[in-house]
């Protein structure tokens, strides 16, 4: 069963903690993780954009010179793709940009991610995070203690109204929660910073 060292708030080790197997020892399937990544980055996409085609564009009903006769190309309205203020060829409408993925898949992809990042020595458990204040100075100081000042994903069990607010104006820091926790951030942080009741979750939830 691997372990990994537990940290105070100061950034000293005051012990070891054990991690489940499943988890944090599982099979790095590479496919998975992309297939995720691919997932949440297309879910962050609006699929609002909107062109109008030629049949759309106002105006353009008229025959603009006669068939024959002219010399020029033949045409109908003015408002073909070829012409100012004429529609757009192939014009992107709103769609869906949703890219479904089956339990099974997720749950590799996140075991995978975990694993990856304490084989890389990214994952730091701490005792507890709790601040006296809900200041950014605060915050800033706890994660220099823990060498995570970069890029650095909190998980907490739970919201933790001083926590989330202290960390809120630092830009290399985001807060997440067990039930929100995502392949993305998890490989995008510097950092895994979980707390020790977080880290049971994750195991209770994912084992």
């Amino acid at each position: 069963m691997p372990k990994t060292a537990l940290y105070n708030m100061e950034g000293k080790a005051i012990g070891e903690v054990e991690l489940s197997e499943e988890i944090f020892a599982a099979p790095i399937n590479e496919s998975a993780m992309h297939l995720m990544v691919r997932s949440y980055l297309a879910a962050q996409r609006q699929g609002t954009q909107s062109a109008l085609t030629r049949g759309e564009v106002r105006g353009g009903g008229r025959k603009i010179y006669r068939q024959k006769g002219t010399g020029n190309a033949r045409h109908h309205g003015n408002r073909a793709p070829q012409f100012r203020h004429g529609g757009v060829v192939f014009a992107p409408k709103p769609r869906d940009y949703d890219l479904s993925v089956n339990k099974k898949v997720r749950r590799l992809a996140f075991k995978s991610a975990m694993t990856a990042k304490l084989n890389a020595g990214e994952i730091i458990v701490v005792d507890k995070l709790e601040l006296k204040e809900a200041k950014t100075k605060l915050m800033a100081g706890v994660l220099k203690a823990l060498q995570a000042e970069k890029k650095a994903l909190v998980v907490l069990p739970e919201p933790e109204e001083s926590v989330v607010r202290a960390t809120a104006n630092l830009a290399e820091a985001k807060v997440s929660y067990v039930n929100t926790l995502n392949v993305y951030d998890i490989l995008n942080a510097g950092k895994v910073v979980l707390t020790k009741a977080a880290k049971e979750s994750v195991e209770e939830v994912y084992a």
